[in-house]
């Protein structure tokens, strides 16, 4: 009944009316998994934020279908035979949406704005000695210590991604967010149009010059086919999935597992995986608070997190698990590794208890916060939070939506004055695909990320790894990241799992590309 009345509905919202059909056929609809809130790539790590830079902003370097880094905005590169030092030169017809081009000072500077938050970027800081533009088109790096990832960091997709912006925008602290968009890339944002809760506007770039390889995962060929592309927001699932029945829309990036099935009847709609691999639930813990402080209470957590029954409770079907992954670096992957795992099959009750005990846990509340317009998170934050209360936690579960969440979670202070304790958040394989990408595996004392874990020795055995040129000597090392990893809990594992893109059929071009991008893409 909800979902026949939402179809009812539909004709009487104004942001989901039909287009013309010259308009249709030039513009793509789309609805991901969240609304576009914020447009600072650096300062905030939220996918939504990273989806907009694909579209509107271009990397130095992209990673291919297999995961390997390959130039894109970079024409030509060398480095010294001893690996310490690096030229780079731009390639021909790079220019910003205003038309002035792209120089390497902006390179250097957007690298250096980029490297003092993300995790991948200051590994590579620490590691550089100088990093200076030549002239225009060409920057050097010269290494003070060994670094065997430089192209892959550049080609830093996820978490606070690497895009190219202009200096003067990318000479903007760190800390603050810039309002100004200018970028490069395929599709031009248009922020005169966009209404936050409503709609993000992309036209194409008539002046962008792809590479003249085909397009390959994230990189090649960004052909942009669209004249037009509109990411809408619509979070009632039941409300999308009507749109999308009814040719409204184009796109949603993650049906609700509930509605998926219905979909799939419609010849008139296909399905596919856009991150092959799959996503991960990750549940992040307060560090700097009590009672997480303690490593014994954040153990506890093991005993209680059954991954399957999270997964089942957010409806993710049994073809589309994996109903017990103890790996940092996600199941399936080259870099999986069990060491050291603890738990997550099935409750402990009196293990946990005990733990809570040793860890000094009396009694004290727990905030949990929950994005409840997020299927999955709300489903596995509820799930959550009524097994840790079996063991006598104290739960209580503030409810949200998932742009108020990430700007909670970067608050510090005690719970009585606003701060909070645990949240769930969903990563794919490039967030968390090894020692050196996995931006919440990182736990440096200072500059880290919300949740704040601190621990020398995790720290010192990932950048053990990425030094490591010796590939035998580099997996020795994964799995004492890993094992360390279960000893300090960053966060825990909640379950992997796969989820299906659903679209129109008449929609051509979608790749299997883990972030949603659409140059390459037609509307037929």
């Amino acid at each position: 009944m909800r979902r026949l009345i939402a179809a009812a509905l539909l004709a009487a919202l104004p942001s989901i009316a039909p287009p013309s059909s010259a308009q249709a056929q030039s513009t793509l609809r789309i609805v991901l998994v969240n609304d576009l809130a914020s447009l600072d790539p650096v300062v905030s790590t939220a996918a939504f934020v990273r989806n907009h830079g694909f579209m509107n902003y271009d990397q130095l370097f992209a990673l291919d279908s297999k995961g390997e880094a390959q130039p894109q905005m970079v024409g030509a590169w060398s480095k010294s035979p001893d690996g310490m030092a690096y030229s780079f030169t731009l390639r021909d017809g790079l220019a910003y949406h205003d038309g002035t081009p792209v120089r390497a000072a902006d390179a250097v500077a957007s690298i250096k704005r980029w490297a003092q938050r993300d995790v991948v970027g200051r590994a590579l800081a620490a590691a550089t000695a100088s990093m200076d533009a030549t002239d225009d088109k060409t920057f050097t790096l010269k290494l003070s210590r060994p670094f065997a990832l430089v192209t892959e960091a550049l080609a830093r997709p996820t978490a606070s991604a690497l895009f190219v912006m202009p200096e003067r925008i990318a000479n903007t602290p760190p800390t603050t967010a810039f309002t100004d968009p200018l970028g490069s890339g395929p599709f031009i944002f248009q922020k005169d149009l966009w209404r936050a809760g409503d709609r993000a506007i992309y036209i194409r770039n008539p002046a962008y010059k792809p590479r003249p390889e085909p397009a390959d995962g994230l990189g090649g060929g960004k052909v942009a086919k669209l004249e037009r592309i509109e990411w809408r927001a619509i979070p009632d699932q039941a409300t999308a999935a009507a749109a999308l029945q009814a040719g409204e829309i184009d796109l949603i990036e993650q049906p609700s597992p509930d509605i998926l099935p219905i979909l799939e009847r419609n010849p008139a709609i296909k399905t596919m995986a856009l991150n092959p691999v799959g996503s991960m639930v990750w549940l992040r813990l307060n560090h700097a608070q009590p009672p997480f402080d303690n490593p014994k209470v954040r153990q506890a957590l093991l005993h209680l997190v059954n991954q399957k029954e999270n997964l089942d409770a957010a409806g993710i079907r049994a073809s589309e698990q994996v109903p017990y992954c103890p790996a940092y670096f996600l199941c399936g992957s080259p870099l999986e590794s069990a060491a050291g795992a603890q738990g997550l099959k099935q409750a402990d009750i009196g293990k946990a208890q005990a733990l809570l005990k040793e860890g000094g846990y009396t009694g004290q509340k727990i905030v949990f916060l929950n994005a409840a317009d997020s299927p999955i998170n709300n489903a596995v934050t509820l799930t959550m939070a009524e097994a840790f209360r079996k063991a006598g936690l104290n739960m209580e579960v503030a409810t949200m939506d998932w742009a108020t969440l990430t700007q909670r979670r970067n608050k510090k202070d005690p719970i009585e004055q606003g701060g909070w304790n645990i949240f769930v958040t969903v990563a794919n394989v490039l967030d968390g695909g090894s020692p050196l990408t996995n931006l919440y595996l990182a736990s440096p004392c200072q500059g880290g990320l919300a949740g704040w874990p601190c621990d020398q020795k995790l720290e010192d055995l990932r950048r053990t790894w990425w030094e490591e040129n010796d590939p035998a000597k580099r997996r020795t090392t994964l799995d004492l990241v890993h094992a360390r990893a279960y000893e300090v809990l960053p966060y825990i594992n909640g379950g992997q799992f796969r989820t299906l893109a659903a679209y129109r059929a008449n929609i051509t071009g979608l790749r299997a590309t883990t972030i949603p991008v659409f140059w390459d893409v037609e509307k037929k």
